[in-house]
């Protein structure tokens, strides 16, 4: 049994002396898991299509139960973020945020569609990186189901004022009706911006540069609070960030 499609690797782990083992987002297919026999030989023609974050049309074909690739033929390698160290653990963020939300064997079109386009932002469009984090760590929850309420206060039901945002119960308020995280108005707006806005506009908000860290900060304790885990990626990121 074959099958082509066009997918995105998340993860890749050296097996045995030429081999790889990928978890790879690809369309139609959701998350799966794929072997990549030989692709760290000299001149393999598996070599590029079988690098973290490369996306490529790939052909699997089944092998003792499970998928291997036999064919990768490269679409995007992101090079601008790939050979940018800041860029590069944000684009590995994203892939393990990614492999921890994906559901196995399931498709995914917006996920897949959030992470090009996301990797897309910091390599052609070169979006400040906590812009782009921000951005996607707000859409992925939504997509994931972990949106936060955002119509009024969760205590008044009116507009915020002084608003803040409970990590935990997932909704806004006024500062004197609950407690939370601090957002100023502008960034109350963006995350309305982000969570309810049309998606080819994602990255189409813009925030002072003070206000911009914060943001993204909020934006990743968000996810991490509501995933209930942390995630080595962002960790290393927050490290070498510019």
């Amino acid at each position: 049994m074959h099958i082509v499609t066009q997918g995105i690797v998340l993860r890749e782990v050296q097996y045995k002396e030429t081999d790889k083992i990928l978890t790879v987002l690809a369309k139609g297919q959701g998350k799966v898991t794929v072997k990549s026999r030989g692709c760290r030989r000299k001149n393999s023609p598996l070599a590029a299509g079988s690098q973290l974050l490369v996306y490529s049309e790939m052909t699997w074909f089944e092998y003792q139960g499970r998928w291997a690739l036999q064919e990768a033929a490269t679409l995007k390698e992101f090079r601008g973020v790939r050979e940018d160290l800041t860029r590069l653990a944000l684009g590995s963020y994203f892939a393990e945020v990614c492999e921890a939300v994906a559901a196995e064997g399931e498709d995914d079109p917006e996920l897949l569609s959030l992470l090009l386009n996301s990797l897309y932002a910091l390599d052609v469009l070169k979006k400040p990186p906590e812009l782009v984090r921000a951005a996607f760590d707000w859409k992925c929850m939504a997509l994931a189901g972990y949106a936060p309420l955002l119509e009024g206060c969760a205590g008044c039901g009116e507009e915020p004022r002084d608003p803040r945002l409970n990590l935990t119960a997932g909704v806004v308020s006024c500062a004197h009706c609950g407690d939370g995280a601090a957002l100023t108005a502008e960034m109350l707006a963006a995350l309305r911006h982000i969570v309810l806005g049309d998606p080819k506009r994602l990255f189409s908000f813009s925030l002072p540069p003070e206000q911009l860290g914060r943001f993204a900060a909020v934006a990743s304790d968000y996810l991490t609070t509501q995933l209930e885990r942390g995630f080595r990626t962002l960790d290393f990121y927050l490290s070498v960030r510019e």
